[in-house]
Order: structure tokens, then C-alpha cells, then sequence
């Protein structure tokens, strides 16, 4: 997998100070994205080691609230594949933070035997998201006055309580401690 971009201290891709990773490779390749660069799969950086090392490190202040998960898209399913192990480091380092998760499939796609995002790790991945905002950029809803998503159709789901109800649980601010 490759990464295009870290951010350290981003306040704009999620609930609180959080770090970021713009991973690359997204098929969905929305008109109007605003980083079109990373629709290619080979673009920027390679993810290693010293990469994981250092976003760990990044996440270790207090005042860090958690991880965001964007690109490109985090659930192509070789991005999912390369992810799912650095994630599972970030939960086992520091339980007490959250991590979102920005895709252009729609929950109902990931979780959707057969469908192109879904792969052998798919529900593990989901399994370690407390917050996930799906559903593709379209420029026609593009509305700058919404928080934390480019396009109305977006929904920020708080899968945390999606698992426990068993269906799509909207989030309503404020992320909780992961239980």
C-alpha cells in the first residue's frame, strides 16, 4: 500500500486533534474530488514499518484524540489488506482513542456479499472503526456548511452502536471511550 499524506494535529477529518492517513488508490473516483492525485494506487509513499512506527508515535499525546482513516479510499480491498494489522497496533497501543474511517462505498456495499470493496477482512476492518462516514463525493450535494463530510448524500455512522442495534446508527457527536 502507499500513503500520499500524514497529518499531525488535523482538526477538519474528525471529532478532536487527530492524525491522518491519506492512503492511496480509490476506484470510485468522484468528480469534484479534492485530491484526485490519490486515485492511483501507487501514489506517494510506501506504508512500511517506519511509517506505522511513526504514526504511532504522533499518536501518543494526550491531546490526540484518535486516528482518521481517508485517501484515496481505506476500503479498496488491498488498502483493507495492508490496514488491517497497522489498525489493530494502533487499538492495542491506545485503546481509549477512536479512529474514523472516510470511504466512498456505502456501509451496505462494504457489508454486501460480492460487491467490489468487500474482501476476506472486511468486517474485521469495520470491526475496529468506531466511526465511519461513507458514501461518495457528489458535486451536485456538495454543501461546505456540513461537518466532517463534502456531500449531503454522506452519512457519518457511529458503528460502535450500528453493531449493538444491528442497523445503520447515525452519529451524533461526541465519541466515546471504546468499550
Amino acid at each position: 500500500m502507499y500513503y500520499g499524506n500524514i497529518k499531525n494535529c488535523d482538526i477538519a477529518d474528525g471529532e478532536g486533534v487527530r492524525v491522518t492517513l491519506f492512503v492511496s488508490g480509490c476506484t470510485n473516483k468522484c468528480k469534484g474530488c479534492f485530491q484526485p492525485e490519490t486515485w492511483d494506487f501507487c501514489y506517494g509513499q510506501p506504508f512500511t514499518e517506519e511509517t506505522e512506527e511513526e504514526i504511532l508515535s504522533m499518536l501518543k499525546p494526550d491531546y490526540i484524540n484518535g486516528l482518521t482513516l481517508l485517501g484515496g479510499d481505506p476500503f479498496e480491498p488491498e488498502n483493507q489488506r495492508a490496514l488491517l494489522p497497522f489498525v489493530k497496533r494502533v487499538r492495542e497501543a491506545y485503546p481509549q482513542k477512536n479512529i474514523w474511517a472516510y470511504t466512498g462505498f456505502t456501509y451496505d456495499e462494504l457489508k454486501k456479499d460480492g460487491s467490489h470493496p468487500r474482501c476476506e477482512v472486511t468486517d474485521e476492518l469495520l470491526s475496529q472503526i468506531d466511526i465511519l462516514v461513507d458514501g461518495r463525493f457528489v458535486e451536485e450535494f456538495k454543501d461546505i456548511t456540513l461537518k466532517f463530510r463534502g456531500s449531503r448524500n454522506q452519512r457519518i455512522l457511529d458503528l460502535n452502536e450500528t453493531r449493538k442495534e444491528g442497523r445503520a446508527i447515525f452519529w451524533e457527536g461526541i465519541v466515546g471511550t471504546r468499550k
